[in-house]
């Protein structure tokens, strides 16, 4: 029994079979006549059709109706995330636009700011340079003076 259940036999599966099975015996066996019998088993096998035909519209109309219900439902859902994603856009764009606008008012002050410490840094370095000039010229008239030989007085 435990080899059975290894291969994919199931209890359903028997108990099935075994149903089918005695069906067969049992109207094999019957005590009425074949065409009786015939009769009945077509008879049912209408029944069955008839009743397989009702289950199978019942379903097709269903399915049907859950397609075309998962239909609308989807069709919501991405206009929705469409919007979604189209607000999410605008906000970022509105974001960057203010992000570049307060980094170009920035590096305009920082410019400015450079310039204005160019020219002083310009200025002072003149000054000094004048500065220095004045120095250099009289420290060579002072060397000059002491290099210069001593003229006797007359």
């Amino acid at each position: 029994m435990y080899d059975d259940y290894r291969h994919g036999a199931s209890p359903f599966g028997a108990f099935l079979l075994g149903g089918i099975v005695g069906a067969i015996l049992g109207i094999l066996f019957a005590p009425r006549p074949g065409k009786d019998t015939r009769d009945m088993l077509a008879s049912r096998g209408l029944d069955y059709l008839d009743q397989a035909k009702g289950t199978y519209e019942d379903g097709r109309g269903r399915l049907v109706e859950v397609y075309s219900t998962a239909r609308g439902t989807a069709a919501d859902k991405a206009e929705e995330l469409k919007g979604r994603v189209d607000e999410t856009r605008d906000v970022l764009k509105e974001r960057v636009d203010e992000a570049s606008s307060n980094v170009r008012a920035r590096v305009t002050e920082v410019g400015r700011d450079a310039r204005t410490g160019v020219r002083t840094g310009a200025s002072a370095a003149k000054h000094g340079i004048d500065v220095a000039s004045e120095k250099a010229k009289d420290a060579l008239g002072t060397i000059a003076e002491k290099a210069a030989p001593a003229q006797p007085e007359a």
